[in-house]
């Protein structure tokens, strides 16, 4: 199989690391072909802190995914999130040259590239400049300029920012784990990709994609990317406080959260007991549901209005901002039990849970259904778009060429069949002798018949 016929998504979280590789199918779906999984070491609330320990667990996601899938895995598509992401907005334009001619994708990209000359704070990089809406001499609100005509072009963006040393750590460790970067891409944006769909998106809808180290938060209005942030808690931080709140190791306290843990204490039970085995012959010790919820709820509700702020940030509670379709909840931390109903009363908005896996076309065991995949299956989505994009440049270049080489043939076969170069007169004189002299003898023997014929019949009278 052909590196060009599948693609790679690299999710480099900070309790886990995944990569999938897959392809389109014949009906447009994405067949997965193998998964890789590993524990995250050296990655803390999104960033890298141990260049070596992440190697090692990108190289372990990535061989897993390699037996899985029978493919070497050269190129991928890698997630970036982290609390150091911020994002603004910003308007700029461009004088085309030529506004008698339409305006094409060589135009958007011009405007994109004179975008991502803005000067940044120390230490900062640009990495995504995502166009809002166009605006096309005195006509506005155009969402998709390519074939109009017109002088000025301009366009609002939303554009996404890191931190340089952040980037350039991700990009090391991707590298140095015998790997391509393809692109790189903001989690929530990958996460959006997987779980929304076209009309929450048009609606107003907000992803709250909740990973292990961060919270990450898009917001989507007709269609355009409105607002992204990351929040520098997640999952983590939760189980930080039931190792601390119930004093056990963290171990325990992440099974403790996955199997028994609820967002909501009012709906647990006070006579409900598990229990934990002790360390080296120490007794074992019970812990109550209802005090691990209250544990859990106090650092849910925290976040929770970390996102409401976010919300009200972009005006989510304005008439003409409604998010109508409300939240998307997503990530491994949405499998927490009541995590939507509390939503739901924490941010006034209907909220559910998204699934990564409506995309899939093979996922009969339900494997990649977990919302803690949605990341890695959006940077898949991400990657396979990429590769599509790629390969109509090529169909073009490829259509040009066989064009040229058309036009080659044509003139060829041209000369070959041209008409010949006249005969010199000499010779085409010499020519209408000789028809004349053979015109000549037809007429004489016709006449010498005639005369025998009469001779005939005068000899018979």
């Amino acid at each position: 199989m052909e590196n060009q016929e599948y693609s790679v998504g690299l999710d480099i979280g900070t309790t886990k690391i995944v990569a999938i590789v897959g392809r389109r199918n014949a009906h447009g779906k994405i067949e997965v072909l193998g998964v890789g999984k590993a524990k995250s070491l050296g990655v803390h609330k999104g960033i890298v802190n141990n260049i070596s320990q992440t190697i090692n667990s990108i190289k372990a996601a990535v061989s897993e995914a390699q037996s899985s899938a029978g493919v070497p895995i050269r190129k991928v598509t890698v997630g970036i999130a982290g609390k150091h992401i911020r994002s603004l907005q910003h308007s700029d334009y461009i004088m085309r040259e030529h506004p008698d001619k339409f305006i094409t994708d060589d135009d958007i990209e011009a405007l994109k590239d004179q975008v991502k000359k803005l000067v940044m704070l120390p230490g900062e990089e640009i990495i995504h400049v995502l166009p809002q809406e166009y605006k096309v001499d005195s006509e506005g609100e155009i969402q998709e300029p390519v074939g109009m005509h017109g002088k000025r072009l301009e366009a609002n963006f939303h554009v996404v920012v890191g931190q340089m040393g952040s980037i350039r750590n991700i990009a090391r460790c991707v590298r140095e784990a015998g790997l391509e970067m393809e692109a790189l891409t903001l989690e929530p944006l990958a996460s959006s990709e997987a779980v929304l769909t076209k009309e929450e998106k048009e609606a107003g809808v907000a992803i709250v994609d909740i990973g292990g180290g961060t919270t990450d938060i898009a917001i989507f209005k007709d269609n355009i990317i409105r607002h992204t942030c990351v929040i520098p808690y997640g999952g983590g931080i939760i189980t930080e406080d039931i190792k601390e709140g119930c004093s056990i190791i963290e171990k325990h306290a992440e099974q403790l959260k996955v199997k028994f843990g609820s967002a909501v204490p009012e709906l647990e039970k006070d006579s409900t007991f598990v229990t934990i085995p002790g360390l080296h012959g120490r007794p074992d010790k019970e812990i109550s549901l209802k005090t691990l919820a209250q544990i859990i709820n106090a650092r849910v509700e925290e976040i929770l209005e970390m996102v409401n702020t976010e919300l009200k940030a972009y005006g989510a509670f304005e008439q003409k901002k409604k998010l109508i379709a409300g939240i998307v909840l997503t990530g491994g931390g949405s499998n927490l039990k009541y995590l939507r109903q509390l939503a739901n009363y924490t941010t006034g908005f209907d909220s559910r849970i998204g699934f990564a896996n409506e995309y899939i076309a093979n996922d009969k065991n339900q494997f990649l259904k977990g919302p803690e995949f949605a990341t890695s299956i959006g940077l898949l989505m991400e990657s396979l778009k990429i590769r599509d994009k790629k390969q109509i440049i090529i169909d073009e270049e490829e259509a040009v060429l066989e064009k040229q080489q058309l036009e080659v043939a044509a003139k060829t076969v041209e000369t070959n069949v041209a008409p010949q170069p006249a005969a010199p007169v000499q010779e085409q004189e010499t020519a209408r002798e000789q028809q004349e002299n053979k015109r000549a003898a037809r007429l004489t023997f016709g006449q010498s018949l005639m005369e025998k014929v009469k001779k005939f019949f005068e000899e018979v009278e």
